[in-house]
């Protein structure tokens, strides 16, 4: 798959059988659940504790439901912005993978004429190579950031997001660390919110209203990106952790994880024996809709190669104690 892949992870929404959570164990004394000092600018303290982590009624990669406690973390509130990554690639001449030509001896098979620098970009109700599409040019090469400076940076490989990550002081959140945070504090809820969609009426996140790929509503005023903090933040102060953009995650993807994973600070460095080892992704994006994609839905989860650039997934940062 990788640049070319076609992203049949799209299409994500069936159901599995659900399965029995386990109830949730006392603390374990030694988590980090304290905040040790400030944190740093444009981050929040995640205290550490213990969840249910996955999804009875998602998808079979989200199964079994299974109790996780986790250290506490910092974690920015917001997706990282076209703004914060210019500031890292001015001070480092960073180049992104969507701006280099992938190479033919990965694509033996691939048309030449699609071996230049892009990325995918979803129009006309499916999903393209679009030479040109890079973080500067979200749609391709007649499109710029323009106005976009507080929009989530789009385009961006897993390898592209870590770089910045690390250059901020940090890394990528674990999965795990991804859904605790989105949870903000509620157990088993529907949504990062609560358990009603649309309270009093109200969008509370960037996704597809309307049946996609047919008819885009926008009912919530926005038919790609929104600025980061358009919408409601959760119960830890955490903006679009649910739509707006898929973020990347530190795991390295495989869909029966959950039976052999860790109960503390769980990360899948194991990378699978895959023709296209994939990494997770997490929260949805404005292209989930109800009809297809129940990845805005905290316990969803998705996979994405590591050397790929969508215009729909970008990131944000954690810091470690």
């Amino acid at each position: 798959m990788k640049r070319l892949w076609l992203l049949a992870f799209v299409l994500a929404g069936c159901s599995a059988p659900p399965a029995t959570p386990h109830p949730v164990t006392d603390s374990i004394p030694s988590l980090v659940t304290q905040e040790p000092h400030k944190a740093p600018a444009g981050f929040v303290w995640i205290p550490g504790g213990s969840f249910h982590m996955g999804k009875t009624d998602g998808l079979a990669d989200a199964q079994p439901v299974h109790v996780v406690s986790l250290d506490g973390f910092w974690i920015s509130k917001t997706e990282v912005t076209n703004s914060q990554f210019a500031k890292f690639i001015q001070a480092t001449g960073y180049v992104t993978t969507a701006e280099k030509a992938p190479r033919p001896e990965d694509f033996p098979d691939a048309n030449p004429e699609l071996l230049v620098p892009g990325a995918l970009v979803f129009s006309g109700r499916k999903w393209h190579y679009r030479p040109g599409a890079d973080w500067r040019h979200p749609t391709g090469l007649n499109s710029d950031i323009g106005g976009l400076a507080n929009h989530p940076v789009v385009n961006v490989s897993y390898e592209d997001a870590l770089a910045y990550c690390q250059w901020a002081g940090g890394t990528l959140p674990t999965e795990a660390q991804f859904e605790y945070a989105e949870r903000g504090g509620l157990e088993g809820r529907e949504f990062a919110w609560g358990d009603i969609q649309n309270p009093d009426g109200k969008e509370m996140a960037n996704i597809w209203q309307g049946e996609f790929p047919a008819k885009n509503l926008k009912r919530d005023g926005f038919l790609g990106t929104a600025p980061v903090g358009a919408f409601p933040p959760n119960g830890y102060g955490l903006s679009d952790m649910s739509g707006n953009v898929w973020e990347w995650c530190l795991d390295w993807y495989d869909e029966t994880y959950y039976a052999r994973s860790p109960g503390r600070n769980p990360v899948n460095t194991e990378k699978p024996i895959s023709p296209e080892p994939s990494r997770v992704t997490r929260g949805g994006s404005f292209l989930c809709s109800d009809n297809y994609c129940l990845g805005y839905r905290p316990g969803a989860r998705m996979k994405t190669t590591p050397d790929t650039g969508l215009f729909h997934t970008g990131f944000r940062c954690v810091v470690n104690p």
